[in-house]
Protein backbone atom coordinates (compact mmCIF):
# COMPACT_ATOMS: atom_id res chain seq x y z
CA UNK A 1 0.00 0.00 0.00
CA UNK A 2 1.35 3.46 -0.62
CA UNK A 3 1.20 5.91 2.31
CA UNK A 4 1.71 9.59 2.49
CA UNK A 5 3.47 10.00 5.60
CA UNK A 6 6.58 11.99 7.18
CA UNK A 7 10.47 10.86 7.22
CA UNK A 8 12.93 12.56 9.74
CA UNK A 9 15.85 14.55 8.67
CA UNK A 10 17.50 17.34 10.59
CA UNK A 11 19.89 17.36 13.78
CA UNK A 12 19.18 16.29 17.13
CA UNK A 13 16.81 17.97 18.91
CA UNK A 14 16.37 19.68 16.08
CA UNK A 15 13.18 18.02 14.02
CA UNK A 16 12.56 18.68 10.69
CA UNK A 17 9.81 16.09 8.56
CA UNK A 18 9.50 15.67 4.50
CA UNK A 19 6.12 14.42 3.57
CA UNK A 20 6.72 11.28 1.13
CA UNK A 21 4.59 9.34 -0.44
CA UNK A 22 6.27 6.13 -0.11
CA UNK A 23 5.14 2.20 0.08
CA UNK A 24 4.47 1.27 3.28
CA UNK A 25 6.55 -1.72 3.77
CA UNK A 26 9.53 0.23 3.56
CA UNK A 27 11.98 1.85 6.69
CA UNK A 28 10.80 5.24 8.11
CA UNK A 29 13.27 6.91 6.42
CA UNK A 30 14.18 4.87 3.68
CA UNK A 31 13.35 4.29 -0.41
CA UNK A 32 10.52 6.64 -1.43
CA UNK A 33 8.72 7.22 -4.11
CA UNK A 34 8.14 11.38 -3.95
CA UNK A 35 8.75 14.14 -1.96
CA UNK A 36 5.51 16.52 -1.60
CA UNK A 37 6.63 18.65 1.37
CA UNK A 38 8.10 19.38 4.36
CA UNK A 39 6.96 20.04 8.19
CA UNK A 40 8.70 22.25 10.89
CA UNK A 41 7.26 21.74 14.08
CA UNK A 42 10.12 24.28 15.55
CA UNK A 43 9.34 26.75 13.54
CA UNK A 44 7.75 29.97 14.73
CA UNK A 45 5.52 31.32 11.62
CA UNK A 46 2.44 28.87 11.42
CA UNK A 47 2.24 29.54 7.74
CA UNK A 48 5.79 28.02 7.36
CA UNK A 49 5.80 25.33 9.24
CA UNK A 50 4.09 23.29 6.93
CA UNK A 51 4.93 23.52 3.43
CA UNK A 52 3.11 21.10 0.97
CA UNK A 53 2.97 20.37 -2.81
CA UNK A 54 -1.52 21.08 -2.45
CA UNK A 55 -1.52 19.43 -6.60
CA UNK A 56 1.06 16.32 -5.73
CA UNK A 57 -0.71 15.32 -2.59
CA UNK A 58 -4.36 15.51 -4.02
CA UNK A 59 -3.17 13.56 -7.27
CA UNK A 60 -1.76 10.89 -4.65
CA UNK A 61 -4.91 11.21 -2.48
CA UNK A 62 -7.17 10.56 -5.63
CA UNK A 63 -4.50 7.42 -6.96
CA UNK A 64 -5.06 5.53 -3.29
CA UNK A 65 -2.74 6.54 -1.68
CA UNK A 66 -3.45 6.69 2.74
CA UNK A 67 -1.92 9.40 4.60
CA UNK A 68 -0.94 8.93 8.72
CA UNK A 69 -2.50 9.98 10.98
CA UNK A 70 -0.39 12.76 12.06
CA UNK A 71 0.02 13.51 8.28
CA UNK A 72 -3.88 13.49 7.98
CA UNK A 73 -3.78 16.24 10.72
CA UNK A 74 -1.35 17.98 9.24
CA UNK A 75 -3.16 18.44 5.77
CA UNK A 76 -6.51 19.00 7.36
CA UNK A 77 -4.54 22.48 8.52
CA UNK A 78 -3.97 23.19 5.34
CA UNK A 79 -7.08 22.43 3.40
CA UNK A 80 -6.04 19.67 1.55
CA UNK A 81 -8.13 17.41 2.76
CA UNK A 82 -11.22 19.39 2.87
CA UNK A 83 -10.57 20.09 -0.82
CA UNK A 84 -10.01 16.23 -1.55
CA UNK A 85 -13.58 15.58 -0.16
CA UNK A 86 -14.98 18.15 -2.10
CA UNK A 87 -13.62 17.40 -5.58
CA UNK A 88 -15.14 13.43 -4.11
CA UNK A 89 -18.32 14.86 -3.50
CA UNK A 90 -18.47 16.62 -6.87
CA UNK A 91 -17.42 13.88 -9.10
CA UNK A 92 -20.32 11.60 -7.15
CA UNK A 93 -22.90 13.96 -7.77
CA UNK A 94 -21.62 14.65 -11.47
CA UNK A 95 -21.54 10.30 -11.88
CA UNK A 96 -25.29 10.24 -10.46
CA UNK A 97 -26.37 12.84 -12.22
CA UNK A 98 -25.21 11.15 -15.85
CA UNK A 99 -27.25 7.57 -14.73
CA UNK A 100 -30.73 7.16 -16.51
CA UNK A 101 -33.67 7.57 -14.24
Amino acid sequence: MVKIRLTRVGRKKAPYYRLVVADSRRARDGKFIEIIGRYQPLNKAEAEQIVCDEERALYWLNNGAQPTETVRALLRKRGIMRRFHEEKLAARKAREAQKPS
